[in-house]
């Protein structure tokens, strides 16, 4: 065997401003940082040992994705959770998806849906063990496979951008355990239509999952944010 094959292509290389915004947009969806919080700019740049610039740009990335807010006379914060608006996205996530399960379908091959049968199996076993952190990160791997088998990065990444609203959301009105056994029957649907290589069942499966999740996530829910 080759060095080459031995070895991996070496990552690329990040800036102090990636580092800094892959970390706070992660705290950000993943509830580390709560909807309101302050972001604390000074804080910001002792923790992560930088000047004032990375952090500023890390902010501004993120206030383009609609993480946070930044005002003149109440600083940076992260941004709330709007209800109306989640409801915007689950209508854009049964446009995105009911595609992207039409051309997963039709671009198919026994590796897809090997991955879709992985991931799925990991579902099952983190439900099994209430792992429901676990759970969200796989549910963006398995609806990520999907995207990234339509062919086309720019679905890829309104399928990310969809989803970590999602994450987001879900800090507040969290899935139980029924609606994730539900998450689960509707995956089962999209993989048996991508099995069969199905582009018409695919893409039916995947809106009826969309539909499924919109119509639970954005009924009336105690402890959720309606701005």
């Amino acid at each position: 065997m080759t060095q080459g094959n031995r070895v991996g292509a070496l990552p690329p290389v990040k800036s102090k401003a990636d580092l800094v915004y892959d970390n706070l947009r992660e705290a950000i969806v993943g509830g580390g940082l709560r909807p309101g919080e302050r972001i604390n700019m000074d804080e910001l740049a002792r923790t992560f040992g930088v000047s004032k610039i990375p952090i500023r740009e890390a902010v501004k990335r993120l206030e383009s994705e609609g993480l946070v807010v930044s005002r003149v006379h109440s600083g940076v914060t992260v941004a709330e959770i709007d209800r109306h608006e989640m409801r915007g996205v689950f209508l854009a996530r049964e446009a995105i998806e009911g595609l992207v399960g039409r051309l997963a379908a039709e671009n198919a091959d026994d590796a897809l849906v090997t991955e879709l049968d992985r991931v799925q199996s990991r579902m099952n076993a983190a439900l099994e063990a209430g792992e429901i952190d676990a759970l969200m990160g796989l549910n963006s791997e398995f609806h990520g496979a999907l995207a990234a088998a339509s062919g086309y990065r720019i679905l890829s990444e309104l399928t990310e951008q969809l989803l970590v609203a999602v994450r987001r959301y879900r800090i507040v009105a969290p899935v139980d355990d029924m609606n994730w056994r539900s998450v689960l029957t509707e995956h089962e649907a999209i993989i048996e239509a991508v099995r069969r290589r199905d582009p018409e069942a695919a893409a039916e499966a995947a809106r009826d999952h969309t539909n499924s999740q919109a119509d639970h996530e954005t009924a009336p829910q105690d402890g959720a944010v309606d701005a």
